[in-house]
């Protein structure tokens, strides 16, 4: 069989835990990678599509998608180094399933141009989800070994040789589908293909707190509290897109892809804080810092050192904290709950895709407002 010599997108789409909190995630993601799909094919410029799962049953699959079913235990870098193997690509665009779920058929097709005049690309060279690249043997040779996908961009650069460019921090390239938090802002911005649209509709996502966070982007009076894994272009865009002064906390990027929270040296100034005065002093002086607050508990609970399931992150993201078991976050989200001013919770896509799509959903109802009522002043 002859190596297929047009670009070829590949989607790993993995089980995601058995509770029903981890399942609306699962079905969220596996909607959006099939928008993926369904985009990339209609787009022309892609000449195959290739799914791998460990989970086939129950789906509409596009027409001329390529299954590939997981037969063993899983490994990031030899699971892909073999559909790359076994499908003799030339050239791949690998996205992660859930991954950028606002990049639809233009955008696709924008990087498949783009990856003929630079050797590879990526959304995020520290923490990929998305990396577009050439086959050689020594690509794949870097490929095997890497554990997570968000290494992928690194193991190019570093052990392929790739010169690796980054792609525009745009909002599509930003936004990703790894938490609850996630799935709110998708449904109040109603963003995302025809099958993540459909299923946010149906989807019970109490969204107030995100509701009464949205105006103080536009407000200049106003002033909202970022902490965790925010990078400077996220920094960057808040100081210009948004009227309301923000106070940062930026820490601990690379916490997954540098393996930090496995070896335990996570470090967070709210943790120190947490340690020194309690979760409920934390909540107390909050208000005093900012009229809403956007937290990335995941750098928080590193620096803890507290392995929480999977199942107690997703209910601290919705403010579910009866329902969490681990004692420390269960008690950290009653407080963010109770809290005198509105508090998101979630992992890294808040802190950058999130907060993105919500400042640009709140210019947009800021701008109809003001045509709808052309007297009133504005913010």
């Amino acid at each position: 069989m002859p190596l297929a010599q047009r670009l070829s997108l590949v989607i790993f789409l993995g089980g995601g835990g058995r509770s029903p909190v981890e399942a609306m995630i699962t079905t969220a993601r596996g909607a959006a990678a099939l928008d993926s799909i369904e985009a990339a094919l209609s787009s022309d410029a892609f000449g195959a599509a290739i799914l791998a799962t460990d989970d086939p049953s129950g789906q509409a699959y596009p027409p001329r998608l390529e299954l590939d079913i997981d037969d063993g235990p899983f490994h990031f870098g030899r699971r892909l180094a073999g559909v790359i193997q076994r499908h003799r690509l030339a050239s791949v665009v690998y996205i992660g399933g859930g991954s950028m779920p606002l990049l639809g058929s233009e955008g696709l097709s924008q990087i498949a141009c783009a990856i003929e005049s630079a050797t590879a690309l990526t959304n995020n060279r520290f923490s990929s989800d998305l990396a577009a690249f050439p086959v050689t043997a020594q690509v794949l040779a870097a490929i095997e070994g890497v554990d997570r996908d968000n290494a992928l961009a690194r193991a190019l650069s570093e052990k392929a040789g790739l010169v690796v460019d980054e792609l525009p921090r745009t909002l599509e390239m930003q936004m990703d589908i790894d938490a609850p938090s996630d799935l709110a802002v998708l449904k109040l911005t109603q963003q995302g293909g025809p099958r993540l649209r459909e299923y946010l509709s149906a989807l019970d996502v109490d969204l107030h707190r995100y509701r009464k966070a949205l105006r103080l982007f536009t407000d200049r009076t106003a002033q909202i509290v970022v902490a965790g894994r925010v990078g400077s272009h996220s920094w960057q865009y808040l100081e210009r897109e948004t009227a309301c002064r923000v106070r940062l906390f930026a820490e601990e990027r690379g916490l997954e892809s540098d393996a930090r929270v496995l070896t335990g040296t996570a470090r967070s100034l709210l943790g120190f804080f947490i340690e020194a005065a309690g979760v409920d002093r934390l909540f107390e002086v909050l208000p005093a810092l900012g009229d809403a607050a956007f937290m990335d508990t995941r750098v928080l609970l590193a620096h803890m050192r507290i392995e929480a399931t999977r199942e107690d992150r997703f209910h601290s993201d919705l403010g579910a904290w009866p329902e969490i078991a681990d004692p420390f976050l269960r008690d950290f989200t009653r407080a963010s709950v109770e809290a005198r001013i509105p508090v998101l919770l979630g992992g890294h896509s808040l802190m950058s895709g999130g907060l993105m799509a919500l400042n640009e959903f709140a210019w947009r109802q800021h701008e109809a407002r003001q045509s709808n009522n052309p007297t009133s002043p504005s913010s």
